[in-house]
């Protein structure tokens, strides 16, 4: 009686909250002082199409830095709750369907391209870092979906993560020396406006943005799936 009690009082405090801000809703007619400022000047100073880009990667940079190190943060917590003893000696797993084994071959190096294409374009095309890294981070799902008794490589992802993240510091460290603050884009020349090689040093930090989330959801996967692996054997 008492528990269906709470979840009544917490329905109703969320209902009364959720009606709080629908009923002082009110739209705006017009940009605030800052994103006003962004959509102004963000094309001269930045020289991203993308103006979402101009503001993730440049203006707000600090912001994404802290986005990068919770995700960093996340799968080291994972890899620390999930160790297991014996954690390579794993059972033989069966084997996956020929159609899917065929499939992966051809989707493998696709999906690999558009994730790739989608942070380096990210300065002209909706996307960027983080979204290309999941896309990445895919292909290791379709590898062990597909070769189940593949051994993937926790080195590899490890120095992939590492050197990304390093790198991405040194050019937000570039930035405040050589520029007019912590990853500003203009370290390298703006170039010419849509074109791949533009916005400065946007694509190439957003590159190394793409490979460390790309590294760290993989290691979180695989994390995950070699624990199961040891479930498996222990069962």
């Amino acid at each position: 009686m008492l528990r269906n009690s709470l979840r009544v009082i917490i329905i109703a405090a969320l209902g009364w909250i959720l009606f709080q801000v629908y009923s002082g809703y009110s739209s705006r007619d017009e940009l605030n002082e800052l994103a006003g400022y962004y959509a102004t000047e963000g094309l001269s100073e930045v020289g991203a199409a993308n103006l979402v880009t101009s503001v993730v990667v440049t203006y707000r940079g600090l912001d994404t830095l802290g986005e990068v190190t919770i995700l960093f943060l996340t799968a080291l917590i994972i890899g620390l709750m999930l160790k297991a003893e014996h954690r390579g000696d794993r059972t033989r797993l069966r084997e996956s369907s020929e159609f899917l084994v065929t499939a992966s071959h051809v989707l493998l190096p696709v999906i690999f391209m558009v994730g790739v294409y989608i942070f380096i374009n990210g300065h002209l095309t909706p996307g960027g870092g983080f979204q290309g890294g999941a896309i990445l981070a895919s292909t290791l799902i379709l590898m062990l979906l597909s070769f189940t008794n593949s051994k993937i490589s926790h080195k590899v992802l490890e120095i992939t993560e590492s050197v990304s993240g390093i790198s991405f510091i040194v050019l937000g460290i570039l930035g405040v020396i050589l520029a007019g603050g912590f990853l500003d884009n203009k370290i390298l020349p703006l170039g010419e406006f849509g074109k791949l090689f533009s916005a400065g040093a946007i694509p190439v930090i957003y590159s190394f943005i793409g490979l460390k989330v790309g590294a760290e959801l993989s290691t979180i996967i695989l994390e995950f799936n070699q624990i199961q692996g040891t479930d498996d054997k222990s069962l």
